[in-house]
């Protein structure tokens, strides 16, 4: 996934786990939370990844299929480290899907293509956002939970407000245009020719800057707002097309 030794990836996890489970042991509260959010980010990845594969399987690549990838088993996409960080620290990634240019289709070039396949994964977070806001606010109109107790009421809640908020950040975490995420790929198909190879030769320097992010929690400052902003305006404009 990235040019330096992944080593460096392991020691980071290493510290952020041991420091977020430190502040879960003092905080229930938080621990609850993060096991509320784990349908949610199984259900990110797995149809973020998912979906690379199934549109590079309809443009003619058949690889990310005979790899198994064209599947909705969560076991086939995960990522140890990714799924960990996304856990613990709510940014992370899936295992990637290997797409082969040279099966695509020829009606559209390699970079459109690539674009094409890079753009799919954000697209299936932020439907599965919509749905699952869909099903919230069906919940909502119907009282579909008034007859359960309020403990399981309240989990199943939280757990479809996880799974909202994890597709969107997943989403718009992956639209980031650097190395090795989504948003690079749809980058390059927009660039020029000069620029396009600027960016490929200088990759390693992109990646080194996304670890920054990453690891300064920058990241996480950029993506909150747009990911609040997007939460609100779906559960809003939902909630006015069922009228609650």
């Amino acid at each position: 996934m990235f040019f330096f030794d992944k080593r460096m990836l392991y020691i980071i996890l290493a510290i952020c786990v041991t420091m977020s489970l430190i502040g879960y042991m003092s905080n229930a509260e938080s621990l609850l939370d993060m096991i509320f959010s784990i349908p949610g980010v199984l259900i990110a990845i797995t149809f973020h990844e998912y979906a690379h594969a199934f549109v590079a399987y309809k443009l003619g690549d058949d690889t990310a299929k005979n790899q198994g990838r064209l599947t909705l088993n969560p076991i086939k996409h995960m990522d140890p480290i990714g799924l960990l960080m996304l856990l613990f620290l709510g940014i992370g990634w899936g295992k990637p899907v290997t797409v082969d240019g040279r099966n695509l289709k020829r009606n559209i070039s390699y970079k459109k293509a690539e674009a094409i396949v890079a753009l799919a994964g954000p697209v299936a977070n932020f439907v599965m956002a919509i749905i699952f806001t869909i099903i919230y606010a069906l919940i909502l109109k119907f009282n579909v939970l008034e007859n359960v107790s309020i403990r399981f009421g309240t989990t199943i809640v939280s757990i479809i407000l996880y799974t909202i908020i994890l597709n969107i950040g997943f989403g718009v975490f992956n639209l980031i245009p650097l190395p090795p995420l989504d948003g690079s790929k749809i980058l390059k198909a927009f660039l020029p020719y000069n620029a396009n190879r600027w960016f490929e030769e200088n990759e390693r320097m992109f990646y080194l800057v996304f670890l920054v992010l990453w690891i300064t929690g920058i990241a996480g400052m950029i993506i909150s707002p747009i990911r609040n902003a997007l939460y609100i305006g779906i559960v809003s404009l939902v909630g006015k097309i069922f009228g609650i």
